[in-house]
């Protein structure tokens, strides 16, 4: 894997922070408190998006990072919106970095694969920021596994690399194991997958007859609406409920055993709700509990779908 680290060399915490909430369910207090939080349990890599929230996520975050900024890993993303062009590209980025008062960002990430831009313009956009010293690793989101190589092979032309992939990763969500995780140990590529809760379902709130996104958003309805996934969460609460820790704890620290060793993004709309998800930066998953929990879940066929080689 890629050594992420800070600007001063401070190695990327295990966790990694998502700060998508701010300025939007979380209000500049909680916002506040959540950040002092995860600084207090060591958390050291933060990531944010140029649309989250409007811009005011990449804002908010700006003043909290500034005592320490040298020994933190700042991480956004651009091009969700408007296509992966140099000049969409550029034009968000530049206004990313004056929401974070930052001259330099360590990480970017492509948000999303555009397939109506040449991937060789968006590499080469990529390559001239990290040149400038405007950016220090490259990352790229939601892309396929092929995807990724394509960029790969480009990125080699122009002397640099893709070191960052952020998938979707969560006990129910399990498709990065069959080609994007092979792929990023094979290529050296720190995984930092979003979603370890699954929209809020490994939480056990559902199976204890709660709402949230899954019953208000029909995107994250459709997204986790198998039966399998929801017995899979009332499995999992009943396991943490035996163990006496939260379900939700047991869900980012499994995300995080991988051998691939990830750094799951946590967030929250306060700091009450970011504690379960903060203490697996500390809880210590054994290989026998971590192949009990994985057990609950669907294990995804592998790519060439020959189940007779398993």
């Amino acid at each position: 894997m890629t050594q992420l680290t800070s600007p001063d060399g401070t190695p990327a915490s295990r966790l990694t922070f998502g700060a998508m909430q701010f300025g939007g369910t979380a209000d500049a207090a909680a916002s506040r408190a959540m950040f002092d939080a995860c600084r207090n349990a060591g958390i050291s890599h933060f990531d944010t998006a140029y649309l989250y929230t409007d811009g005011q996520s990449e804002t908010l975050l700006a003043d909290m990072i500034k005592p320490d900024r040298d020994s933190l890993l700042i991480a956004t993303k651009v091009a969700y919106a408007g296509g992966a062009s140099r000049i969409n590209i550029l034009e968000q980025f530049d206004v990313s970095r004056k929401r974070l008062q930052l001259d330099m960002v360590d990480l970017l990430y492509i948000h999303r694969f555009d397939p109506d831009t040449p991937l060789e313009e968006t590499v080469d956009t990529l390559a001239h920021l990290q040149a400038q010293g405007a950016i220090r690793y490259i990352g790229v989101s939601n892309f396929a596994a092929w995807q990724v190589m394509k960029a790969q092979a480009i990125a080699a032309r122009f002397e640099t690399r893709i070191d960052v992939i952020q998938p979707m990763y969560n006990l129910v969500k399990r498709q990065a194991e069959v080609e994007i995780i092979p792929m990023s140990i094979d290529q050296h590529i720190d995984v930092v997958p979003y979603s370890p809760l699954g929209g809020g379902l490994l939480t056990g709130k559902y199976a204890a007859g709660g709402t949230g996104r899954l019953s208000t958003d029909d995107r994250y309805a459709k997204r986790y609406g198998q039966h399998w996934m929801h017995q899979t969460a009332a499995d999992l609460a009943e396991l943490a409920a035996d163990m006496n820790v939260s379900p939700a704890t047991l869900a980012v620290a499994w995300a995080a055993a991988h051998p691939a060793r990830p750094r799951p993004i946590i967030s929250a709309r306060s700091v009450d709700q970011l504690q379960p998800s903060l203490a697996a930066e500390g809880f210590d998953m054994d290989a026998a509990l971590y192949d009990r929990i994985t057990a609950l879940s669907h294990t995804p066929p592998p790519a060439t779908d020959r189940l007779d080689d398993r």
